[in-house]
């Protein structure tokens, strides 16, 4: 969990004063990283806003696997990956959040005995 924006402004503000970084940790219980990280903020962007990440488009649209597995269902993960020019641990991982596991029929000889 994040540290409220005041927070960080009175940490801040404190070790502006003057103090020392293990007058920081004694007053706000706050590593030094954490100060240094902070004032890297404040500087690259100004403010002290918490920052979020933006969430990555996927490459692997969930109906068009969906489709594919129904149009297929013993293709392999290679097979499944190349429409949509992922690799097979994409489509395994896309799979397995389906809660769909791929298995496939083996189909076994009986051994030769000599």
């Amino acid at each position: 969990m994040a540290y409220s924006k005041d927070y960080r402004e009175r940490a801040l503000a404190f070790m502006d004063e003057g103090h020392t970084y293990k007058e920081l940790y004694e007053a706000f219980k706050l590593y030094p990283s954490t100060i240094a990280r902070w004032r890297k903020l404040r500087s690259e962007t100004g403010t002290l806003n918490t920052q979020y990440r933006e969430t990555r488009s996927r490459k692997i649209d969930k109906e068009q696997l969906m489709r594919a597995i129904e149009e297929k269902p013993d293709a392999y993960l290679w097979e499944l990956a190349k429409p949509f020019g992922c690799t097979e641990q994409a489509v395994f991982y896309a799979l397995k959040k389906l809660k769909i596991t791929v298995k496939k029929n083996s189909i076994h000889t009986p051994k030769s005995r000599h």
